[in-house]
């Protein structure tokens, strides 16, 4: 039920990125960065369609692996989870904060049986560091941190959409290998630039929403 209630704050914290909030609203569990509403726990057909669309996109690969860029609320982390036809889930949170959230806190609700999943593996770091850094390969690549290319939660991360950054994320892809992008809003100049840093299969689902500009999931292959 909706209310007019104002939001409670359930904990503030201090970090590395600066402030992170948790709050309650009504029913709703909320994450607020540095002021930027990031997400709730209203929904979830975003980070669902994201997780599917990456997977169908596999065409069938056996156990395929997913790297998750946000923890966020727990919503792709839970649906990959129930999801057996994943292989290993690896998800990469930079907020210690959020990840103790869902370990031993409020958000445990949406993420308690996926966080006991064997296959499941929370890597605390940021995700461009990450990409970057890791020697580690995967079969899908679903980032979810930011609200798009073009409407980042912090500068650093705009690298993570540009060429260099796609690069990133191919070198972490295995050949064939799938990236799933979540925006608030289409991009057809980020479709163009996945296109010119070299994957192929370059696609956008819309994800229908009550009013305004629909959700979408950007896709794209790098090449076998």
């Amino acid at each position: 039920m909706p209310t007019t209630d104002p939001p409670e704050v359930i904990d503030r914290r201090e970090g590395p990125y600066g402030e992170v909030v948790l709050r309650r609203h009504g029913e709703l569990l909320q994450i607020i960065a540095n002021g930027c509403f990031l997400m709730d726990t209203s929904d979830g057909r975003s980070e669902r369609l994201l997780v599917d669309a990456a997977l169908d996109a596999l065409a069938g690969r056996f156990r395929p692996s997913v790297l998750i860029g946000g923890l966020g609320v727990g919503f792709s982390l839970a649906h990959a989870a129930a999801d057996p036809r994943w292989g290993p889930i690896t998800v990469v949170e930079r907020e210690l904060s959020v990840i103790e959230w869902h370990r031993a806190g409020p958000l445990a609700q949406v993420s308690e049986r996926a966080l006991a999943d064997p296959r499941t593996d929370i890597v605390a770091a940021d995700l461009v560091e990450y990409v970057n850094e890791t020697s580690d390969t995967f079969d899908a690549l679903c980032l979810d941190i930011d609200n798009g290319p073009g409407w980042t939660v912090c500068e650093g991360n705009g690298n993570l959409y540009s060429p260099a950054g796609l690069a990133s994320c191919a070198r972490v892809l295995r050949p064939g290998g799938v990236l799933a992008v979540w925006s608030a809003q289409p991009s057809a100049e980020f479709e163009e630039t996945l296109g010119n840093a070299g994957f192929q299969h370059v696609r956008t689902e819309e994800i229908p929403v009550a009013r305004g500009v629909p959700d979408v999931v950007h896709l794209a292959v790098r090449p076998g």
